[in-house]
């Protein structure tokens, strides 16, 4: 089989697992997405928070009945899936009636929220207006299950891209594919949120810098500068934290090349630059169309999601969290060691390719840059952390690729068959 077809084998098995759970991975903030997304299609209001809210509640009344089927006291009784259901959308309408009756009907998303807390995800247009044709054709439900389906295996078709640039062997550059897949990246792709495509833009500017420093300066460039432009209404943290890995990581190589006697490179010159760029206009950019500053966010991690009133002092009770939450995380990874061991692999991985594996440790420390910058432990999943697996897909199978590259030494019996029947 050709490699394309291969790929293809591996995203479709991908695909068809994923028919297990149609419904069921939302999570809060897959509410606002999809009414983002609605509204944009022209439904009003009250209909966008009715269509999500019956697909919400839907996938909690389907995790109900697969809850109680496997409980070793209730799995004999009636099934709940109805009674779950129609519990959670009058709870849910219900709110959302009542702030629409008190006059909270500014933006494009519903008032599941108070509107501090709407204005952050009102600043998201980008995977609203991706999600807007999947959900048009094909209804809520599979809309948005085939939306998280393409961005997740688009990832990981960008890790074949990225290591198959590298150089790296067919079956290697597989097995990036599908560590994508089945690594918890997969898992957060997955869920109706931002983090899937942004996962995806991110892995694109990844392969853009391998483009560039495999000697196609303009096109990588080109390819990262597109998609920190496009990751700014996605979720414009992660266009300025990305920008600032990229500079920093074209200076770090600049930097050691320079010691040695050579030129940065067209390359590394060019994706520093776009990297400093993107920095700037995402802060710039951002200020001029009014979104959110960081102190909103800085309260809205404070007080619960506004739930509390405003802090005095946030900067310095932040600083405390952080140093907490850090001390608390540490301390949990040896009980939960997956993450620090694909870690170590990936980072040993990359370093078999200094310059490059400086721009991927770059891109995949974007992730404890936007878990620094919300240090709340009960997050599901540990989802905002979820870039730091770039690190392990793209580095392991740069780690094997010496393994797979040494040819295998022929047992001494057949050494010695060898000499004989040369020598005969």
């Amino acid at each position: 089989m050709r490699p394309r077809a291969w790929v293809l084998l591996l995203a479709a098995v991908f695909a068809l697992l994923q028919l297990t759970a149609v419904t069921g991975r939302d999570t809060p903030d897959s509410r606002n997405y999809v009414a983002y997304a609605l509204t944009l299609g022209g439904a009003g209001k009250r209909e966008a928070a009715a269509a999500t809210v019956d697909w919400a509640c839907a996938g909690r009344a389907s995790l109900a009945r697969r809850g109680q089927s496997v409980d070793v006291v209730r799995f004999h009784r009636p099934d709940p899936a109805a009674q779950e259901f129609a519990e959670c959308r009058a709870e849910a309408l219900k709110v959302v009636d009542r702030r629409l009756a008190a006059g909270q009907t500014q933006g494009h998303i519903p008032p599941f929220m108070k509107p501090r807390l709407k204005q952050i995800f009102e600043a998201r247009p980008g995977y609203p207006v991706f999600l807007l044709p999947f959900v048009t054709a094909l209804g809520v439900t599979w809309g948005v299950w085939t939306t998280s389906v393409l961005v997740t295996v688009a990832a990981g078709v960008l890790a074949f891209l990225i290591l198959r640039t590298l150089s790296v062997r067919v079956p290697l550059a597989l097995t990036g594919q599908a560590l994508c897949y089945v690594l918890p990246c997969g898992a957060t792709a997955m869920r109706p949120m931002a983090e899937g495509l942004m996962l995806a833009l991110t892995l694109a500017a990844v392969w853009g810098c391998a483009l560039a420093l495999t000697g196609r300066a303009r096109a990588g460039t080109a390819l990262a500068c597109g998609c920190l432009l496009t990751l700014f209404p996605v979720k414009h943290s992660q266009a300025l934290f990305l920008g600032l890995a990229l500079a920093g990581a074209g200076a770090v190589v600049a930097v050691a090349r320079g010691r040695r006697g050579r030129a940065p490179g067209r390359g590394v010159a060019a994706l520093t630059a776009a990297g400093c760029c993107a920095a700037l206009g995402t802060v710039l950019l951002a200020r001029l169309l009014h979104y959110p500053a960081e102190s909103e966010s800085l309260q809205d991690l404070l007080t619960d999601h506004f739930a509390r009133p405003d802090r005095a002092h946030p900067w310095s009770e932040f600083l405390h969290l952080e140093g907490n939450f850090w001390a608390e995380w540490a301390r949990r990874q040896p009980g939960q060691p997956l993450l620090a061991a694909a870690l170590g692999a990936g980072l040993w991985g990359a370093l078999r390719r200094p310059a490059f594996g400086c721009f991927l440790l770059a891109a995949a420390a974007t992730g404890f840059l936007t878990q620094a910058a919300h240090p709340d432990i009960n997050i599901f999943g540990e989802r905002l952390i979820v870039l730091a697996w770039l690190l392990p897909v793209i580095g392991v199978p740069l780690l094997l690729e010496p393994v797979v590259r040494r040819p295998f030494p022929l047992p001494a019996q057949g050494l010695e068959r060898r000499r004989m029947h040369a020598a005969g």
